[in-house]
Parts: structure tokens; sequence; C-alpha cells
């Protein structure tokens, strides 16, 4: 799957990435998948025109430098290079939180 169009992506994709590193090389550091949430509602089109649900990944990384918000260049070992749009959400315990929202 490296380097597949972001469009494509589904939940499944990162479901069983849960605390895997992916690197964001521009800024030097490095998340951790923390959290994946799927809704039920329907989102854009999937693979092969099947039709995806919205779904969410939920990222941790260092409190400083904190990430601002906006489209981050990301790598992970297996899935490749994926260009996402990150929210940070704000610090939870020793950590801050993101979220990439895929509609």
């Amino acid at each position: 799957m490296a380097d597949r169009d972001m469009q494509w992506l589904t939940h499944a994709d990162f479901a069983d990435r849960v605390g895997e590193a992916f690197e964001l090389p521009d800024a030097g550091l490095v998340l951790t998948l923390a959290e994946t949430a799927e809704s039920s509602e329907p989102g854009g089109p999937g693979p092969e025109g099947q039709s995806r649900h919205q779904f969410s990944l939920y990222f941790t990384g260092p409190l400083d430098p904190a990430i601002e918000q906006g489209i981050v260049r990301l790598v992970h070992a297996d899935l490749g290079e994926q260009h996402l749009f990150l929210v940070p959400l704000g610090p939870r315990g020793d950590a801050m939180r993101y979220e990439a929202a895929f509609a």
C-alpha cells in the first residue's frame, strides 16, 4: 500500500497499526498511532468504487515542539508516505494529541 492516494485509505488500513510509529521527517519528529475510530456514517468512495465509512486516526507525540494544524508528511515503514491533515487536540498527560479525520 505504499504511497497509496489517501482518498482510497480506509479504517482497515490503520486499525492494526495502533502503537506503531509514523515519522514526520520534515519536522524531525515521530508520532505514535494511539487510537482509531470508525463511524457508521458513509464517507467518500473507497477502493474499486466501494463506499467507505468516515474514520479518524489519533496520534500522540511530544509536547514540545507541537505540530501546528495543517498538512504533514508522515512516513510509516509498511504503509509508506502519506500526506494527512493533522489537527492538534491538546495535551493529555505527557503527550500532545492529534487527529486526522477522513470523510
